[in-house]
Protein backbone atom coordinates (compact mmCIF):
# COMPACT_ATOMS: atom_id res chain seq x y z
CA UNK A 1 0.00 0.00 0.00
CA UNK A 2 1.52 3.21 -1.01
CA UNK A 3 1.56 6.28 1.48
CA UNK A 4 -1.63 7.50 -0.97
CA UNK A 5 -3.37 4.62 -0.20
CA UNK A 6 -4.87 6.12 3.34
CA UNK A 7 -8.49 5.44 4.45
CA UNK A 8 -9.33 8.65 2.51
CA UNK A 9 -8.36 7.58 -0.64
CA UNK A 10 -10.10 4.24 -0.39
CA UNK A 11 -13.58 5.90 0.98
CA UNK A 12 -12.85 8.40 -2.49
CA UNK A 13 -12.19 5.37 -4.79
CA UNK A 14 -15.07 3.68 -3.41
CA UNK A 15 -17.20 6.75 -3.99
CA UNK A 16 -16.08 6.60 -7.33
CA UNK A 17 -17.35 2.96 -8.25
CA UNK A 18 -21.13 4.57 -6.72
CA UNK A 19 -20.54 7.59 -9.43
CA UNK A 20 -23.93 7.01 -11.53
CA UNK A 21 -22.09 7.16 -15.88
CA UNK A 22 -23.03 10.00 -16.98
CA UNK A 23 -22.89 10.73 -20.73
CA UNK A 24 -23.86 13.74 -23.19
CA UNK A 25 -24.77 13.60 -26.22
CA UNK A 26 -25.35 16.15 -29.27
CA UNK A 27 -28.99 15.67 -30.53
CA UNK A 28 -29.92 18.53 -32.16
CA UNK A 29 -32.17 18.25 -35.39
CA UNK A 30 -31.09 21.76 -36.49
CA UNK A 31 -31.28 20.00 -40.45
CA UNK A 32 -34.53 20.01 -40.19
CA UNK A 33 -36.91 19.08 -42.98
CA UNK A 34 -38.29 21.86 -44.67
CA UNK A 35 -42.33 21.08 -45.19
CA UNK A 36 -42.93 19.74 -48.67
CA UNK A 37 -45.71 21.95 -50.38
CA UNK A 38 -48.96 19.78 -49.83
CA UNK A 39 -47.83 19.41 -45.88
CA UNK A 40 -47.88 22.96 -45.57
CA UNK A 41 -51.01 23.23 -47.59
CA UNK A 42 -52.22 20.48 -44.91
CA UNK A 43 -51.82 21.92 -41.32
CA UNK A 44 -54.62 20.03 -39.66
CA UNK A 45 -51.89 17.31 -39.66
CA UNK A 46 -48.97 18.50 -38.93
CA UNK A 47 -47.63 17.52 -35.08
CA UNK A 48 -47.10 20.26 -32.90
CA UNK A 49 -42.94 21.20 -31.68
CA UNK A 50 -43.65 19.42 -28.05
CA UNK A 51 -44.25 15.67 -29.64
CA UNK A 52 -41.80 16.29 -33.08
CA UNK A 53 -39.67 16.59 -30.14
CA UNK A 54 -40.31 14.22 -27.67
CA UNK A 55 -37.67 11.65 -29.88
CA UNK A 56 -35.97 14.04 -31.90
CA UNK A 57 -34.61 12.26 -35.04
CA UNK A 58 -30.70 12.44 -33.30
CA UNK A 59 -31.60 11.21 -30.46
CA UNK A 60 -33.30 8.05 -32.01
CA UNK A 61 -30.10 7.45 -34.41
CA UNK A 62 -28.01 8.09 -31.56
CA UNK A 63 -29.79 5.23 -29.03
CA UNK A 64 -30.68 2.80 -32.45
CA UNK A 65 -26.94 3.05 -33.14
CA UNK A 66 -25.93 2.43 -29.81
CA UNK A 67 -28.01 -0.05 -28.81
CA UNK A 68 -29.11 -2.42 -31.84
CA UNK A 69 -27.73 -4.55 -34.57
CA UNK A 70 -28.91 -4.05 -37.99
CA UNK A 71 -31.71 -6.12 -38.49
CA UNK A 72 -32.87 -5.97 -34.96
CA UNK A 73 -36.29 -4.62 -34.29
CA UNK A 74 -36.76 -1.20 -32.11
CA UNK A 75 -40.33 -0.36 -30.62
CA UNK A 76 -41.76 3.40 -29.95
CA UNK A 77 -43.85 2.87 -27.08
CA UNK A 78 -45.34 6.38 -26.86
CA UNK A 79 -45.07 6.78 -30.64
CA UNK A 80 -46.12 10.44 -31.21
CA UNK A 81 -44.53 10.88 -34.49
CA UNK A 82 -42.83 8.92 -37.17
CA UNK A 83 -39.39 9.77 -35.95
CA UNK A 84 -38.25 6.74 -34.54
CA UNK A 85 -40.01 4.55 -36.83
CA UNK A 86 -38.00 6.48 -39.81
CA UNK A 87 -34.74 6.24 -38.31
CA UNK A 88 -35.23 2.47 -37.58
CA UNK A 89 -36.44 1.66 -41.25
CA UNK A 90 -33.25 3.99 -42.64
CA UNK A 91 -30.78 2.27 -40.54
CA UNK A 92 -31.90 -1.11 -41.48
CA UNK A 93 -33.90 -2.44 -38.65
CA UNK A 94 -37.73 -3.28 -37.82
CA UNK A 95 -39.45 -1.20 -36.10
CA UNK A 96 -42.56 -0.86 -34.06
CA UNK A 97 -45.07 1.93 -33.02
CA UNK A 98 -47.83 1.70 -30.54
CA UNK A 99 -50.33 4.15 -31.52
CA UNK A 100 -53.79 3.19 -29.48
CA UNK A 101 -55.13 6.32 -31.30
CA UNK A 102 -56.76 6.28 -34.63
CA UNK A 103 -55.85 10.28 -35.51
CA UNK A 104 -52.47 9.51 -35.03
CA UNK A 105 -52.18 5.99 -36.66
CA UNK A 106 -53.99 7.97 -39.45
CA UNK A 107 -50.96 10.67 -39.90
CA UNK A 108 -48.41 8.09 -39.45
CA UNK A 109 -49.13 6.30 -42.34
CA UNK A 110 -49.31 9.37 -44.39
CA UNK A 111 -45.67 10.52 -43.03
CA UNK A 112 -44.09 6.91 -43.74
CA UNK A 113 -45.32 7.30 -47.28
CA UNK A 114 -43.98 10.53 -47.47
CA UNK A 115 -40.33 9.51 -46.13
CA UNK A 116 -39.94 6.02 -46.93
CA UNK A 117 -39.60 4.02 -50.21
CA UNK A 118 -41.70 1.04 -50.62
CA UNK A 119 -38.84 -1.52 -49.37
CA UNK A 120 -38.57 0.66 -46.06
CA UNK A 121 -42.37 1.01 -45.62
CA UNK A 122 -42.26 -2.97 -44.98
CA UNK A 123 -40.17 -2.78 -42.00
CA UNK A 124 -42.49 -0.63 -40.12
CA UNK A 125 -45.38 -1.83 -38.15
CA UNK A 126 -48.08 0.37 -36.18
CA UNK A 127 -50.17 -1.55 -33.78
CA UNK A 128 -53.26 -0.55 -32.08
CA UNK A 129 -52.01 -0.67 -28.62
CA UNK A 130 -50.95 1.49 -25.68
CA UNK A 131 -47.90 1.45 -23.55
CA UNK A 132 -50.54 -0.26 -20.77
CA UNK A 133 -50.99 -3.08 -23.30
CA UNK A 134 -47.18 -3.84 -24.33
CA UNK A 135 -46.89 -7.63 -24.38
CA UNK A 136 -49.65 -7.49 -26.81
CA UNK A 137 -48.43 -4.60 -28.76
CA UNK A 138 -45.35 -6.65 -29.32
CA UNK A 139 -46.97 -10.23 -30.07
CA UNK A 140 -44.82 -12.62 -31.50
CA UNK A 141 -41.25 -10.37 -30.69
CA UNK A 142 -40.89 -11.27 -27.01
CA UNK A 143 -37.58 -12.46 -26.42
CA UNK A 144 -36.48 -10.28 -29.76
CA UNK A 145 -36.79 -6.39 -28.92
CA UNK A 146 -33.42 -5.03 -28.88
CA UNK A 147 -34.33 -1.45 -27.94
CA UNK A 148 -37.72 -0.57 -26.05
CA UNK A 149 -38.06 3.80 -26.71
CA UNK A 150 -40.51 5.05 -23.95
CA UNK A 151 -40.82 9.11 -23.98
CA UNK A 152 -43.00 9.52 -20.81
CA UNK A 153 -45.55 12.12 -21.84
CA UNK A 154 -44.75 15.23 -19.69
CA UNK A 155 -47.35 16.07 -17.69
CA UNK A 156 -49.62 13.65 -15.50
CA UNK A 157 -52.79 15.41 -16.89
CA UNK A 158 -53.75 17.34 -19.59
CA UNK A 159 -56.27 20.28 -20.57
CA UNK A 160 -54.24 23.03 -20.54
CA UNK A 161 -54.84 25.28 -23.30
CA UNK A 162 -53.30 24.40 -26.31
CA UNK A 163 -51.88 27.25 -29.11
CA UNK A 164 -53.04 26.93 -32.29
CA UNK A 165 -50.84 24.88 -33.58
CA UNK A 166 -51.76 22.21 -30.78
CA UNK A 167 -55.01 22.73 -32.10
CA UNK A 168 -54.30 21.23 -35.25
CA UNK A 169 -51.81 18.15 -33.87
CA UNK A 170 -53.47 14.79 -33.98
CA UNK A 171 -51.50 13.85 -30.79
CA UNK A 172 -52.56 16.77 -29.03
CA UNK A 173 -56.41 16.04 -29.31
CA UNK A 174 -56.34 12.61 -28.24
CA UNK A 175 -53.36 13.12 -25.76
CA UNK A 176 -53.49 10.53 -22.66
CA UNK A 177 -51.83 11.23 -19.42
CA UNK A 178 -48.82 9.99 -18.37
CA UNK A 179 -48.23 6.33 -16.70
CA UNK A 180 -49.09 6.23 -13.08
CA UNK A 181 -47.40 4.33 -10.73
CA UNK A 182 -49.14 0.83 -10.79
CA UNK A 183 -49.48 1.30 -14.45
CA UNK A 184 -45.77 1.70 -14.60
CA UNK A 185 -44.61 -1.23 -12.26
CA UNK A 186 -46.74 -3.37 -15.13
CA UNK A 187 -45.22 -1.52 -17.85
CA UNK A 188 -41.61 -1.99 -16.98
CA UNK A 189 -42.47 -5.99 -15.81
CA UNK A 190 -43.68 -6.23 -19.71
CA UNK A 191 -40.61 -4.26 -20.97
CA UNK A 192 -38.39 -7.00 -19.55
CA UNK A 193 -40.66 -9.34 -20.70
CA UNK A 194 -40.43 -8.63 -24.60
CA UNK A 195 -36.82 -7.35 -24.61
CA UNK A 196 -34.00 -9.33 -25.70
CA UNK A 197 -31.84 -11.00 -23.31
CA UNK A 198 -29.64 -8.28 -24.43
CA UNK A 199 -31.70 -5.87 -24.67
CA UNK A 200 -32.22 -2.06 -23.32
CA UNK A 201 -34.77 0.05 -22.52
CA UNK A 202 -34.72 3.90 -23.05
CA UNK A 203 -36.73 6.10 -20.96
CA UNK A 204 -36.76 9.63 -21.85
CA UNK A 205 -38.50 12.25 -19.44
CA UNK A 206 -38.19 16.09 -18.96
CA UNK A 207 -38.51 17.77 -15.80
CA UNK A 208 -41.98 19.38 -14.52
CA UNK A 209 -43.76 22.27 -12.57
CA UNK A 210 -45.93 21.04 -10.13
CA UNK A 211 -47.59 23.38 -7.54
CA UNK A 212 -44.45 25.77 -8.10
CA UNK A 213 -42.16 22.81 -7.93
CA UNK A 214 -39.33 21.09 -9.81
CA UNK A 215 -40.23 17.67 -10.16
CA UNK A 216 -37.71 14.96 -11.73
CA UNK A 217 -39.25 11.72 -12.58
CA UNK A 218 -35.97 9.87 -13.14
CA UNK A 219 -35.48 8.72 -9.42
CA UNK A 220 -39.01 7.36 -9.37
CA UNK A 221 -38.15 5.12 -12.88
CA UNK A 222 -35.12 4.13 -11.87
CA UNK A 223 -36.15 2.41 -8.05
CA UNK A 224 -38.99 0.67 -9.85
CA UNK A 225 -36.91 -0.82 -12.82
CA UNK A 226 -34.61 -2.25 -10.60
CA UNK A 227 -37.66 -4.28 -8.84
CA UNK A 228 -38.49 -5.00 -12.20
CA UNK A 229 -35.57 -6.73 -12.73
CA UNK A 230 -34.09 -4.02 -14.80
CA UNK A 231 -30.37 -3.08 -14.57
CA UNK A 232 -29.81 0.82 -14.40
CA UNK A 233 -26.92 1.44 -16.87
CA UNK A 234 -26.29 4.88 -18.10
CA UNK A 235 -27.89 8.36 -17.42
CA UNK A 236 -27.85 10.68 -20.63
CA UNK A 237 -28.71 14.00 -21.05
CA UNK A 238 -29.38 14.74 -24.82
CA UNK A 239 -29.19 17.95 -26.06
CA UNK A 240 -31.34 19.28 -28.50
CA UNK A 241 -30.17 22.96 -28.80
CA UNK A 242 -27.25 23.28 -30.83
CA UNK A 243 -23.95 24.81 -29.33
CA UNK A 244 -22.00 27.75 -30.75
CA UNK A 245 -18.41 27.96 -28.95
CA UNK A 246 -19.44 27.43 -25.11
CA UNK A 247 -23.12 28.63 -25.60
CA UNK A 248 -26.36 26.82 -26.36
CA UNK A 249 -28.39 28.12 -28.79
CA UNK A 250 -32.14 28.89 -27.61
CA UNK A 251 -34.56 29.62 -30.30
CA UNK A 252 -37.94 29.80 -28.94
CA UNK A 253 -41.06 29.00 -31.34
CA UNK A 254 -43.20 32.10 -31.91
CA UNK A 255 -45.97 29.99 -29.22
CA UNK A 256 -43.22 30.22 -26.52
CA UNK A 257 -42.56 33.99 -27.23
CA UNK A 258 -45.84 35.01 -27.00
CA UNK A 259 -45.67 33.73 -23.08
CA UNK A 260 -42.84 35.86 -22.07
CA UNK A 261 -43.70 38.46 -19.54
CA UNK A 262 -42.54 41.36 -17.99
CA UNK A 263 -39.13 40.81 -15.52
CA UNK A 264 -41.26 42.00 -12.46
CA UNK A 265 -43.86 38.98 -12.91
CA UNK A 266 -43.77 36.47 -10.40
CA UNK A 267 -45.25 33.93 -12.50
CA UNK A 268 -43.04 31.10 -13.78
CA UNK A 269 -41.26 31.96 -17.10
CA UNK A 270 -41.98 30.27 -20.41
CA UNK A 271 -40.26 27.11 -20.87
CA UNK A 272 -38.12 26.31 -23.51
CA UNK A 273 -36.66 22.72 -24.00
CA UNK A 274 -32.93 22.13 -24.14
CA UNK A 275 -32.41 18.63 -23.14
CA UNK A 276 -34.04 15.64 -22.50
CA UNK A 277 -33.09 12.88 -19.59
CA UNK A 278 -32.40 9.17 -21.17
CA UNK A 279 -32.14 6.65 -18.43
CA UNK A 280 -31.24 3.60 -20.03
CA UNK A 281 -31.95 0.48 -18.69
CA UNK A 282 -30.48 -3.16 -19.56
CA UNK A 283 -32.68 -6.91 -19.27
CA UNK A 284 -29.03 -7.84 -18.07
CA UNK A 285 -25.51 -6.40 -17.39
CA UNK A 286 -23.52 -5.32 -19.96
CA UNK A 287 -22.92 -1.33 -21.42
CA UNK A 288 -24.38 -0.63 -24.92
CA UNK A 289 -22.59 -2.01 -28.10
Amino acid sequence: MSKNDGPRSMRSRRAERRLVPLSVWLCSDTASREPKAKDRLRVAEQVCERHRQAVGRELARHLIGACTRPGGVVADVFTTSETVLVAAADMGRLGVGCVPRLPVAQHLVGRLRQDLAADQRAAVRLRPHGPHALREALLGLEGRVELLIAALPPYPEFGRSAGSAERFCPTCRVEQSTVEVTQLDRFLEDARHVLAPDGYLAMITTARYEHGRLVDQAPRIIQRAARAGLTYLQHVIALRVPIEGDALVVQPSPAELAQLRRAQSAELPPVVSVHADVCLFARSGGGAR
